[in-house]
């Protein structure tokens, strides 16, 4: 299971926190033998590095010496430093070639002894005879925490650091030791093997430094002008060659960072050795400067991730000092210009990352000069755009650049909801006034790394899975407003793992009466113990979801809706009613629907856009609000930043919860 880059919240309830290591990931085999275990590790890609690792192989034999049955753990190979701390990952480079004994390296290599290594286990795939993926995290995580309570670490096998709910002290903990940043999980995901899934992120650790510009490389592909800045440093007068930067431009930057070039184009080379590039270099006068995000610098030198931010004058860059590198944490890796470690969120109110902000910047440019283009997304994939700056909401003055800046700002809320569900989408190619019609099957073909899959026994050739940024925006981008995923996952098609009950208002009806009938279902789940969330549908109504344990058949789901319903609607006939014939509702009252659970219907997921002429969204409320005189039009996509600040991750409950007792439930019903 591997992990989304993201701006996941430091505190949210379902959530866990661990260290994100520089290693190579790694799943560990442990199988009883004699005269002691039989390990084996492999990586990510299937190569077997036990021979490269024997030291770590070996202290995995002597920790699970007393450990009865097979176990299969994922985790983490690490070099470790002069302290014994998690390295970076060249040092661990220089443990790729060892073998095991009588085995020559063709490149310079270290020994275990001169470059030790680790294993950090961080989840526990299979204990005896039970397979565990499937089941959740922290269930996983207490079964690991079991097996290091009977064989304690060591310092050859070691247990990642967790906790819950806060990550705030260990992010405070990655700034002053400088990690590689932190991994954010949902402690209910099951462990999806293969799958790059939005309920694990990447929060990563990043710096901004500022560099000097001695040249640029040219085009290649789509680009025009040029294609990447060539950046260096003062060493001690001379410019010395620190690497390459070529994302995050805009359209709109690259022509005026092009002018600002063309001015000052030269013959010589301002750098003491001329870099090698891997396009035709031209050189400058370097008297400009980029500021720049990266995750390090290199033991090289070398910036490693480079993403530009903007240009100025090279006045006080131009006195700057080399970078300094060292082994081990990477407490501070530049001193080039001005450099600090950039922030990143500290909660879900936080200010929009870089990433979002550039993406946004490149929305915002394309639409002002009515073009289509091309955005680069944070990952460095690309996405294709057109017709931003058409409206799509009259009423609000709203257009298609706004509904994709929406879902570029709630992409870390709205990623993890719609993680790994297949989607309907209902486009709408004029607007929220224009005809709409719904699309199941994937267009052919869609754009490199947009996830489509063949679900079993279905009619539809290839659907949509969502889980990441550029399906999001690719979706938008097919005048999809909404997003609309199954109740279940790829990994349990046939059992949902939550239900909702839909509040629809028939003409006539005021939003107090919805809000009284939604009271009404609140006290019937509270009566029968079940936990349940509300939020608008972004529309005039309201939807109120429960989430269930695994294993739960659609059909169960949907019954244990009908029974409450039916109760609502019998208990208070003049506000709501469960009659399906539309014209035999009495107008006034209140849909109260329990029919959209049915396997391959959907609903508009928490935090998506709406086709409702205000631009609406589906907000998650507390059910508190419910008493406070909200109304629909408190919730757009133009006031979900300040909620977002306000109130944080509202839906988080949603994925931690273990799910209702249906039976339980009904009996006290009964």
């Amino acid at each position: 299971m591997l992990a989304v880059l993201g701006e996941p919240p430091l505190t949210g309830a379902g959530l866990v926190y661990e260290p994100k290591y520089d290693g190579i990931r790694a799943i560990v085999l442990i199988e009883p033998a004699e005269p002691g275990p039989r390990v084996q590790l492999w990586s990510r890609q299937g190569n077997d590095k036990t021979g490269q690792f024997p030291d770590v192989a070996g202290g995995l034999a002597a920790w699970a010496a007393d450990l009865p049955g097979p176990l299969v753990l994922d985790g983490e190979l690490v070099a470790l430093d002069a302290d014994g701390q998690p390295a970076g990952f060249q040092q661990l480079q220089q443990r790729m070639h060892v073998k095991a004994p009588g085995y020559q390296s063709p490149a310079p290599t270290r020994t275990p002894a001169g470059q030790p290594a680790a294993f950090i286990a961080f989840d526990l795939l299979r204990h005896d005879d039970h397979d565990l993926r499937a089941r959740p995290l922290r269930e996983r995580r207490q079964a690991l925490e079991a097996l290091f309570g009977v064989s304690p670490p060591s310092p050859t096998v070691r247990l990642a650091p967790q906790v819950a709910e806060d990550g705030r002290a260990l992010y405070a903990q990655a700034e002053a030791e400088g990690w590689e940043g932190l991994i954010v999980k949902h402690a209910r995901s099951p462990y999806r093997a293969g799958t790059r899934s939005a309920e694990w992120r990447k929060l990563k650790l990043l710096q901004e430094g500022t560099f000097i510009i001695g040249g640029w490389t040219e085009p290649k592909g789509s680009r025009v002008r040029f294609g990447a800045l060539i950046l260096g440093v003062r060493d001690e007068g001379a410019l010395r060659y620190v690497g390459d930067v070529g994302t995050g431009f805009t359209d709109a930057e690259i022509d005026r960072v092009w002018r600002a070039l063309d001015e000052r184009r030269t013959a010589g080379c301002p750098f003491d050795t001329p870099p090698k590039t891997r396009e035709r270099a031209h050189w400058v006068t370097p008297d400009l400067a980029a500021s720049v995000r990266f995750t390090e610098m290199t033991n090289e030198g070398r910036l490693r991730h480079p993403v530009y931010m903007h240009i100025r004058n090279a006045e006080g860059a131009g006195d700057a000092t080399a970078p300094e590198t060292k082994a081990g944490p990477r407490k501070s890796a530049t001193k080039a210009g001005t450099t600090s470690r950039g922030t990143m969120r500290a909660d879900a109110g936080a200010a929009l990352g870089v990433e979002a902000r550039a993406l946004i910047a490149q929305i915002d440019d394309l639409e002002s000069r009515r073009k289509n283009g091309r955005l680069t997304l944070p990952d460095g994939g690309t996405l294709d755009v057109t017709n931003l700056h058409k409206v799509f909401w009259p009423a609000a003055g709203r257009t298609k650049g706004d509904l994709l800046r929406h879902y570029v700002r709630v992409a870390p809320y709205i990623l993890p909801v719609v993680a790994d569900r297949p989607l309907v989408m209902k486009r709408l190619p004029n607007g929220v006034t224009g005809q709409a019609f719904y699309q199941h099957r994937a267009p052919e073909p869609v754009p490199d790394g947009i996830r489509i899959e063949t679900l079993p026994d279905d009619d539809v050739p290839a659907r949509l899975v969502g889980g990441s940024l550029k399906t999001l925006l690719y979706m938008a981008q097919l005048a999809s407003i909404s997003m609309d995923p199954w109740f279940s996952t790829m990994d349990a098609l046939d059992h949902p793992d939550q239900v909702a009950i839909d509040l629809d208002p028939q003409p006539g009806c005021t939003f107090e009466r919805l809000l009284d009938v939604a009271r009404s279902v609140h006290e019937a789940l509270a009566r029968a113990g079940v936990e349940a969330y509300p939020k608008t549908s972004g529309s005039e109504g309201l939807h109120i979801f429960i989430p269930l344990p695994p294993g739960t058949p659609y059909e169960a789901g949907m019954l244990f809706c009908q029974i409450v319903a039916t109760l609502v609607a019998t208990r208070h006939p003049k506000a709501a009613t469960v009659e399906r014939t539309v014209r035999r509702r009495k107008a006034g009252t209140v849909y109260v629907d329990y029919l959209q659970n049915i396997q391959g219907k959907t609903l508009a997921c928490a935090y998506s856009a709406r086709a409702s002429p205000f631009a609406g969204v589906s907000a998650p409320l507390r059910w508190e609000e419910l008493d406070a005189g909200i109304r629909p039009q408190d919730f757009t996509i133009d006031t979900m930043p300040a909620r977002l600040a306000a109130v944080g991750d509202l839906w988080a409950g949603v994925r931690a919860s273990a799910g209702a007792d249906l039976i339980h439930a009904i009996e006290r019903l009964r």
